[in-house]
């Protein structure tokens, strides 16, 4: 009888230790797809973004990450975090060309002169902009790189020598080469590489960083310095809109103050890994090109109709395009100073 009320004794302290104990229950485990390789800078900043919201949460959090697109592929992303696929995604608004009506105006060639003021104008526009096409997901943050330029296999001087060329280009930026003449062929930067590699293309339309962070600078010869064209391309770190409301509110403020704090992270990684990819080309024996003064302006000409078109898009859709512009100028100047 003794040993009975022992073993039953020991019975019910082992169940009062499971339940006192930690349950997988009482972490939040979240999913983060990245499209970025993980060597990349801007995919080493987004581990260190949700490494610092595990330690502020006292890891009640923890995040793991799936870079490359191995959980979803970028031009798959917003849909896998809205469904729920995916809890947490980066990708770029480009990739759904047409999705984004509003925030596809930020990546116009508008002459952003590098990533930390692309990323603080995106940041700032999409606050006071407020569109509704972002209301299913929780946008966490945004961040933009640095002026978008044209790295060629052949030389790129002036407007002529890009008649015809095939040259990648996502989103906007597709627009901006049919402008200037060339042939855009929307592609990932995943699918870049092996395209110039094997002459599918003839060059792409990319921030100098690409050069070295997706090594497209051993399948290019020249970068054509076009920065008063400068465009962006912007994107999202969100969240599934479901998980998100369902989260405490002490884990909120701490997703949205270590967010606010990493848009200046993303932006200043963006000019750093720039500066390297800069680096990187010339180190290959690659050529840059500076366009005249005179050239630079035929350049900005040329693609003003892309802005205007932008506008007049927006008018049938009844969104407001030119306040939209004249935004994102007003905060490219105010970032600029």
């Amino acid at each position: 009888m003794q040993k009975a009320i022992t073993i039953i004794c020991i019975i019910l302290f082992g169940f009062f230790f499971i339940s006192c104990a930690k349950t997988p229950g009482d972490v939040i485990t979240l999913s983060y797809s990245i499209f970025f390789p993980a060597t990349h800078a801007q995919c080493v900043a987004a581990v260190n973004w949700a490494k610092e919201i595990e330690s502020k949460t006292n890891g009640k959090v923890k995040i793991n990450i799936y870079p490359g697109g191995t959980l979803a592929k970028a031009e798959e992303t917003y849909n896998s975090v809205v469904n729920g696929i995916v809890d947490i995604g980066m990708s770029c608004f480009a990739y759904t060309r047409g999705r984004f009506p509003v925030m596809e105006a930020v990546d116009l060639p508008l002459g952003y002169p590098n990533g930390k003021v692309a990323t603080a104008v995106a940041n700032d526009f999409f606050k006071a902009m407020n569109p509704k096409e972002l209301d299913e997901v929780k946008v966490l943050l945004l961040h933009a790189h640095g002026p978008g330029l044209l790295h060629t296999k052949r030389a790129v001087n002036k407007l002529e020598d890009l008649k015809g060329m095939k040259i990648r280009s996502t989103g906007l930026s597709a627009k901006v080469v049919s402008a200037l003449g060339g042939v855009p062929v929307a592609m990932p930067q995943g699918a870049t590489y092996e395209a110039l590699q094997k002459g599918v293309v003839e060059g792409t339309f990319a921030p100098i960083e690409t050069l070295k962070g997706w090594k497209q600078a051993e399948v290019v010869k020249y970068t054509t310095f076009c920065e008063k064209i400068g465009y962006t391309t912007t994107m999202y770190v969100i969240m599934n809109k479901k998980k998100w409301e369902a989260l405490p509110e002490e884990i909120k403020a701490i997703f949205e103050e270590v967010s606010t704090r990493w848009i200046g992270i993303h932006g200043e990684t963006w000019d750093k890994v720039d500066e390297e990819g800069k680096n990187f080309t010339v180190t290959l024996g690659n050529t840059p090109i500076a366009l005249s003064s005179q050239e630079s302006t035929r350049w900005v000409k040329a693609v003003r109709p892309v802005i205007d078109s932008y506008v007049k898009e927006m008018q049938v859709k009844g969104l407001p395009g030119e306040r939209a512009i004249s935004l994102l100028r007003e905060l490219i100047a105010k970032y600029s100073k």
